[in-house]
């Protein structure tokens, strides 16, 4: 590997270990992915994220051909769509996070109860239609939810999303899952609120600059 790629990959490993630490995941179940020049590095195929290394990590082309001794995920389909639909998406993070798949299960989207809903881009983050996993057509669907957004739900299955970095990517399937908890709880004492559209346009507009810090060497104002 380079050294761009062994930090890369190095990343993906990161990200994987604090997956069920954080209380994303379970055992194997979910995937992480990095791009590449020449397509990505993806996490094989069965492998416990306590066992993961750089050089597990499987090379796959975007039509699922790749290097090793490992199978690739068997998502790597819906990592090679993203990568191909969104020329910002660096990363991907799938994971089967407890409060997001239970609304996954229920196919109820996260609708603008609160306003941190536009981390994901949009004013709600979605629910992808159900597929069989690893299928064209799960990958299909999810593409057509995440139009305009960097995270959706899947039907009976989980949540997916992609950020420029796999901690960026992490970042945004915590925030996710967090948001898949508050909003479950909420609906405990009755139906939330709902932000309307022009409120939720206000905090997209707003978060075009969140968390955005002048150079350290630019003089204040």
């Amino acid at each position: 590997m380079t050294p761009e790629t062994l930090a890369k990959a190095e990343a993906v490993v990161d990200v994987c270990q604090r997956l069920n630490t954080d209380g994303l995941n379970q055992g194997t179940a979910g995937n992480v992915s990095v791009r590449t020049d020449a397509g990505m590095l993806i996490t094989p195929s069965g492998v416990a994220y306590e066992d993961l290394t750089p050089k597990r990590l499987v090379p796959t082309a975007a039509d699922g051909r790749f290097e090793g001794a490992l199978n690739p995920s068997s998502e790597w389909r819906m990592h090679a769509d993203i990568y191909q639909a969104f020329a910002d998406a660096g990363a991907v993070v799938h994971v089967h996070a407890t409060f997001c798949t239970a609304l996954a299960c229920r196919r109820e989207p996260i609708p603008a109860f609160h306003y941190m809903v536009a981390v994901a881009g949009g004013r709600d983050i979605p629910v992808a239609d159900y597929a069989t996993f690893g299928t064209p057509e799960l990958s299909d669907a999810m593409i057509r939810a995440l139009d305009g957004r960097r995270a959706c739900l899947l039907a009976n299955h989980g949540m997916i999303c992609h950020a420029e970095t796999p901690h960026k990517a992490l970042a945004l399937a915590i925030e996710v899952e967090s948001l898949a908890r508050q909003y479950w709880y909420a609906r405990q004492g009755g139906e939330p609120v709902i932000l309307s559209d022009a409120q939720m346009d206000a905090v997209m507009e707003k978060f075009k600059t969140y968390g955005r810090q002048p150079a350290l060497d630019t003089p204040s104002a």
